[in-house]
């Protein structure tokens, strides 16, 4: 396939949990009754736009023209890519929260991403991780600010969240990424207009539709090329297609609120894939496989994040499941953050 120029992969991903309110103003405290307006007039400050929505009982998925937004009762999650400026909306987002929802007080916060490929295209205050802590610090008095991966090697990733004394998100809540990069070519073709019309055919084609058979999934194939999908967990689906077992899932009620998300970035030069979901399952061992041999990267990076009721368990324990066919890895790091451990790790092809 011809080049059609460079783009930055590589998201900026945030995560904000808001602290329930009091049973009698529930009612009011649901971010899901913001309009899409209102979350479109938002995204416009980070320079992406909303394409189009799927919704189940728990969350409201957009797909958007630069990735994802997640809205739940009183959590959002919002991952753009290119040349966006996502830390430009935090402050406008907890001011919609408060004025529409009457959620004030935030639980947790996230921020994160791996390192660009290009920073200096990137807009201030993103070109620095130093700079995107600066402007952090100026919205949270309590923020602090990491770096897993090696500081001289080609994938760091980063982190800034809260350090405060406040209760942090103490239901069950795990999150896994996979960033993924020097994919292979003859993978990477099919995410052209020109291999593919239709996002559903790559969807299925590409082996992505059976990640998580029975899920709704909600996909965009770009001009002229790149490919987006959010996925929504329908409980009955995934019944039906024989996915609820005691292995994936120890009970129904860990699939409430459960989504994934795909985004790529076909081009030689930049090739660039990312794979998200906070399913919780006991092990990730299948799930890590399907996507590995659906895409096949010359390197990856993967963290988990888990707290103390994750049905995963401890997160080092997803890297101790057995070694990953046909890759060695590189480096191996945990945290323990205030409600959270997470852990990092970076892989190469052998």
């Amino acid at each position: 396939m011809e080049s059609v120029g460079f783009f930055e992969g590589p998201e900026k991903l945030m995560e904000v949990w808001w602290q329930p309110v009091l049973e009698a103003d529930r009612a009011r405290a649901d971010l899901r009754y913001i309009s899409r307006e209102k979350w479109s007039n938002l995204l416009t400050l980070v320079n992406c736009t909303i394409i189009s929505e799927k919704r189940n009982e728990d969350m409201t998925a957009y797909l958007l023209s630069e990735s994802s937004l997640f809205v739940s009762r009183t959590r959002v999650i919002l991952k753009t890519c290119g040349q966006t400026a996502l830390l430009y909306c935090i402050k406008p987002l907890l001011e919609l929260a408060a004025t529409e929802c009457g959620l004030t007080e935030v639980q947790d916060f996230f921020y994160s991403r791996m390192n660009y490929l290009a920073p200096s295209l990137q807009p201030a205050p993103h070109q620095t991780f130093e700079q995107e802590v600066q402007w952090l610090d100026k919205l949270f008095s309590d923020g602090a600010g990491y770096a897993l991966g090696r500081l001289n090697g080609q994938d760091t990733w980063y982190l800034y969240t809260l350090d405060n004394i406040l209760p942090g998100v103490s239901e069950p809540d795990q999150t896994l990424e996979i960033l993924m990069l020097d994919l292979d070519r003859e993978v990477m073709n099919k995410f052209y207009k020109s291999k593919y019309s239709d996002a559903d055919e790559v969807t299925k084609e590409t082996g992505i539709s059976e990640f998580l058979p029975g899920a709704v999934i909600d996909a965009a194939l770009f001009e002229p090329c790149g490919y987006s999908a959010n996925g929504l967990l329908d409980m009955l689906a995934l019944g039906n297609n024989n996915v609820i077992t005691p292995e994936w899932f120890p009970t129904m009620e860990h699939l409430r609120e459960s989504y994934f998300n795909i985004h790529i970035t076909p081009q030689p030069e930049c090739s660039y894939v990312s794979f998200e979901t906070n399913i919780k399952m006991s092990s990730y061992k299948e799930l890590i496989s399907r996507v590995l041999e659906a895409f096949k990267p010359g390197r990856f990076l993967m963290t988990l994040f888990a707290n103390e009721g994750a049905p995963c368990g401890f997160s080092y324990k997803t890297f101790q499941e057995g070694s990953i066919a046909g890759y060695k890895r590189n480096d191996l790091q945990l945290s323990q953050m205030k409600m959270y451990n997470l852990t990092y790790g970076h892989y190469e092809k052998i």
